[in-house]
């Protein structure tokens, strides 16, 4: 069966149990997609140069076959003035996407490109600010030049956030008072993670782009126009084996 590879950081990947309701909307794009395997490789903390450099490309690498789908969305954590994360945005963050594109090409896979959604920042006048801009700018303009499909999922949450507004996006993302779940007792204030309904969202954005870009078959979708319960339907990972996953899913395994 075709595959869907998902490569990013944590506002993409699957979370356990023990981190409910934090959700990245790859952890929701089973719900939209059906004729695929939906794989999500993404990780907590990575950038596109840690995820390369520490065998998680790789190891999709070794197991992309020809027609599957590489969908690549990093940039939140690129922006990082930490080592081994930072990238500039249009100088290696831009070479590392190329080498995300040509590797999946040159194993007749399709790259596809897909820009982070924006964190949850405004101004005390209720702006909302930009902080990856150059990040998703570079993304667009690799894509074009590489004639790569791309995703917009960065323009796409701009616009609902402005919508929303600063109260309207608090339960978009990890916002708890204390003693609201169990997994954060003291409370949580996270303008970058997102929960249920703001994931939920966001795959469904991605899940339409790649029905409306031809990129997997019309009827290989499904739930894109239905309107779904979230909380109830996104399933956590058990922690065992999310942990099992971490370890596996890297070049030569448990790292």
């Amino acid at each position: 069966m075709t595959a869907v590879f998902l490569a990013g950081g944590s506002s993409v990947c699957d979370r356990p149990r023990s981190m409910a309701p934090m959700i990245g909307w790859g952890q929701a794009m089973p719900l939209f997609i059906q004729g695929a395997d939906v794989i999500n490789c993404a990780r907590a903390g990575a950038s596109s140069k840690s995820f390369m450099e520490r065998g998680r490309l790789s190891w999709i690498l070794d197991h992309l076959t020809p027609g599957d789908l590489l969908v690549v969305c990093f940039g939140i954590n690129d922006m990082r003035p930490v080592d081994g994360l930072y990238a500039a945005p249009f100088g290696e963050y831009q070479s590392v996407l190329r080498r995300y594109v040509t590797e999946a090409r040159d194993r007749g896979a399709h790259p596809v490109l897909v820009t982070p959604h924006e964190r949850r920042v405004y101004d005390r006048f209720g702006n909302l600010r930009r902080p990856l801009r150059l990040y998703p700018a570079a993304m667009r303009e690799e894509a074009q030049r590489l004639a790569v499909p791309l995703i917009d999922l960065n323009e796409w949450s701009v616009g609902w956030w402005r919508r929303l507004g600063p109260d309207g996006t608090r339960d978009l993302f990890l916002h708890l008072e204390p003693g609201e779940h169990p997994n954060y007792p003291e409370g949580i204030a996270d303008n970058t993670h997102l929960r249920a309904h703001g994931a939920a969202e966001c795959a469904r954005f991605v899940a339409g782009e790649l029905r409306a870009q031809g990129l997997l078959p019309t009827d290989w979708f499904r739930n894109l126009e239905a309107v779904i319960d979230a909380d109830r339907v996104i399933p956590f990972l058990d922690d065992a084996v999310f942990e099992q996953l971490t370890k596996e899913r890297v070049a030569g395994g448990m790292k």
